[in-house]
């Protein structure tokens, strides 16, 4: 079953996926892949280690170029844009290894992305001193991450939980309309974990936000819409509870024991 997930009464669509597919030499890693999103979703999208989630991002964001297949953000086709032009058009992702400076605080990696969105990264002190309006606007990203009473700490004195919510920040000043979350539990202690659902608690409604995640604990707590990603193809997509009490879901990817223990716990 590879029908994309079901999407809102009023039919808004931020993300549609169609026919996916990508060949590497003799390797079919995707195989018409489709998935939707409707404004605001929190869609997680799950498989086995191989199953081709990294392949997916890589595809959806312009750093991969498929084979066949649509992909539309809003209506607008992305297929042969650059990674560049689908940031520009609201498709924004995180990465599962962080990429900040560490030598500069926090304030500071978010105002410079906040400053590369609006041309001013090339003239760092020059918008720091007189852009009132970017620092306004990191410092509304830095509240709205819980990120304010580290402000000022440089990235490497942060906790890894901590670095993970600066990695969106940034990717919060890039405005997104559809943000992809790359594994953003990688690495993260559980006992940091409250701070990574906190903050994706915190965002916007009318971003539709899809996770590529393993922690199926973090899944269940975020998502409302799930799609099931095995061997490059996609077995089945829609709410949560459904995908997850599925006996093909238990089968082909929980396992049958640990899937029953998994889809209800």
């Amino acid at each position: 079953m590879s029908n994309p997930a079901t999407l809102p009464a009023d039919g808004a669509e931020a993300l549609r996926v169609e026919g996916l597919d990508k060949h590497f030499g003799r390797l079919h890693v995707t195989r018409g892949v489709g998935l939707a999103l409707g404004r605001g979703a929190r869609h997680a999208l799950i498989g086995p280690n191989g199953a081709g989630k990294t392949t997916i991002v890589g595809l959806l964001t312009g750093v991969i170029t498929p084979d066949a297949g649509s992909v539309r953000v809003f209506g607008q086709e992305m297929v042969g844009r650059s990674p560049e032009h689908r940031v520009k058009a609201g498709l924004v992702r995180t990465f599962q290894i962080t990429s900040l400076f560490r030598e500069l605080s926090v304030e500071e990696n978010v105002f410079l992305a906040v400053s590369e969105r609006n041309g001013q990264s090339g003239n760092f002190l020059r918008a720091a001193g007189r852009r009132s309006d970017l620092l306004d606007e990191t410092h509304s990203i830095l509240k709205q991450m819980r990120l304010e009473d580290v402000a000022g700490h440089l990235i490497h004195d942060l906790a890894y939980g901590q670095q993970r919510l600066v990695e969106i920040a940034l990717a919060l000043s890039l405005r997104p309309r559809v943000l992809l979350l790359d594994e953003p539990a990688a690495g993260i202690p559980s006992s940091e974990s409250f701070l990574l659902l906190d903050a994706l608690a915190s965002l916007p409604d009318d971003i539709a936000i899809m996770m590529i995640e393993h922690d199926m604990s973090l899944v269940r707590k975020f998502a409302r819409d799930v799609t099931v990603l095995v061997h490059g193809a996609v077995i089945l997509s829609g709410q949560l509870e459904e995908v997850m009490s599925s006996e093909e879901v238990q089968k082909a990817y929980l396992g049958s024991g640990a899937g029953k223990r998994g889809a209800h716990g």
